[in-house]
């Protein structure tokens, strides 16, 4: 489809938009939201007609991109068919999905509770902790993310936590392996993967075994920047947690459903969960859904005892006749297979090749279509481009990189002093290349910061 400049209409959309929407994570006084006049594939456009091509995916969710036909029929088929029931009724879109789901997940994950989305999925997957072991206490990584609801926002570790935190959530951060920025003193990945193990075993020691009830981790941190965990890291946390009686949660709200080059990050690292929570890619955001998959063990523990939790629009028929599409399509088309092998072809080798060409780029870390350069002003020191959690004028370096790659025609997902490639799965590799070389250019802007 090619955009269609009507910018009459894109004005009484923004001008509604400042009236009337109020946004998450912003001062409402200070942002200026583009207005969006329609999408398609890995492109989306405005109403005067620029088009983007979209390298962060929506909010790293839309996996088969955007507008697809198949599902876009299966939401319009279910709708006419059943457009809402109540979660309590067994229905086949629902039943269905959680078929599909449950065939792709490690191990035994194989009960299926759905959600809203990845924060209520996280809600859900640390009651189900507590009430299965019955302690309070959830450790959970700086440098994280689980969501914005109470207690997932407090379980992240990253500064949006700050506002919310009371310190009365039972919640314990501790240092998870990044070897750029060790906290270890590590200078390979074998001492920082041992010494964090170490350090997570003495945090679960002093804060007392038997009052952890999981140990929750992204399977690959997202936002917090793409840092993949070393070879036998997550398979260490799992035996600290079968030793310690502690349930092992992964978040795979935005490592799933294909981004990494497999269904789940899990399957790159050979650790099955107790627990592990879904949302974005599981229908590329089409309709809002997340969910649990339980392990054989924990959902025992509620054959005969109810589980008290549960939400209006669990299993919604319409988010759940888009997650079965979406997962057929997925399967039809190799997208799995086309993020694991352009990532592998594509997209390592050219970010690389970026890095030692660019003085800004301190860092390349990913898999799949799950990547983030670390921009440094510094190569020696690593001194970030922007301070920690940086805004205003001290921002400016990253805000100047943004706006040069939308200059070119790219939409970048900038967060903190990294800039994220993560484009759809499906995404071609023409449309890599073609958004490699505005990333190439915006990099250039970057480069004006270093020293």
């Amino acid at each position: 489809m090619s955009p269609q400049p009507n910018p009459e209409v894109g004005a009484a959309v923004k001008a509604a938009d400042r009236a009337h929407v109020f946004h998450s994570w912003s001062a409402q006084e200070l942002i200026d939201p583009l207005a969006v006049a329609g999408a398609e594939g890995s492109y989306f456009w405005d109403y005067d007609g620029r088009r983007y091509l979209d390298f962060a995916s929506g909010l790293v969710y839309t996996n088969i991109g955007y507008q697809h036909p198949k599902v876009v029929a299966a939401i319009q088929e279910q709708a006419a068919r059943l457009a809402t029931f109540a979660p309590a009724f067994a229905l086949e879109a629902r039943s269905e999905a959680a078929r599909l789901i449950a065939e792709r997940t490690p191990g035994d994950l194989d009960k299926i509770f759905f959600t809203n989305g990845g924060a209520d999925a996280v809600e859900h997957a640390v009651r189900m902790a507590r009430l299965h072991t019955g302690r309070p206490k959830v450790l959970s990584a700086y440098r994280s993310y689980h969501g914005g609801t109470q207690q997932a926002v407090n379980i992240t570790g990253d500064p949006r936590r700050w506002p919310s935190d009371n310190g009365t959530s039972g919640v314990v951060h501790f240092w998870a392996p990044f070897l750029y920025r060790s906290r270890f003193y590590a200078e390979t990945e074998e001492q920082e993967c041992a010494r964090a193990l170490e350090h997570l075993e003495t945090t679960i020691a002093f804060e007392g075994p038997s009052s952890i009830a999981a140990i929750i981790l992204e399977t690959i941190p997202g936002t917090a920047g793409i840092m993949v965990p070393p070879p036998g890291y997550l398979a260490g946390v799992r035996e600290l947690c079968d030793k310690y009686g502690i349930v092992f949660v992964l978040d795979e709200v935005m490592a799933g459903f294909g981004r990494t080059g497999e269904w789940f990050a899990a399957q790159l690292f050979d650790v099955v969960p107790d627990l592990m929570t879904f949302a974005k890619g599981v229908n590329s955001g089409y309709v809002p859904l997340g969910g649990v998959a339980i392990s054989g063990k924990i959902a025992e523990t509620f054959g005969k005892r109810a589980y008290p939790g549960g939400l209006t629009y669990s299993g919604h028929p319409l988010a759940c006749a888009a997650a079965v599409a979406t997962i057929n399509v997925m399967a039809e088309e190799g997208v799995v297979e086309n993020a694991r092998r352009l990532g592998a072809e594509v997209v390592e080798p050219a970010l690389r090749e970026l890095a030692e060409r660019h003085s800004s780029v301190g860092d390349v870390r990913g898999v799949g279509m799950f990547w983030a350069l670390e921009l440094v002003k510094d190569r020696e020191t690593r001194e970030p481009l922007v301070p920690y959690n940086a805004a205003g004028e001290a921002n400016a370096p990253m805000a100047a990189f943004a706006a040069a790659a939308k200059a070119n025609g790219l939409w970048p997902f900038v967060n903190m002093n990294r800039t994220h490639v993560v484009p759809p799965c499906n995404v071609t590799e023409a449309e890599l290349k073609e958004g490699l070389a505005a990333l190439d250019a915006a990099l250039s802007v970057a480069d004006e910061y270093t020293k």
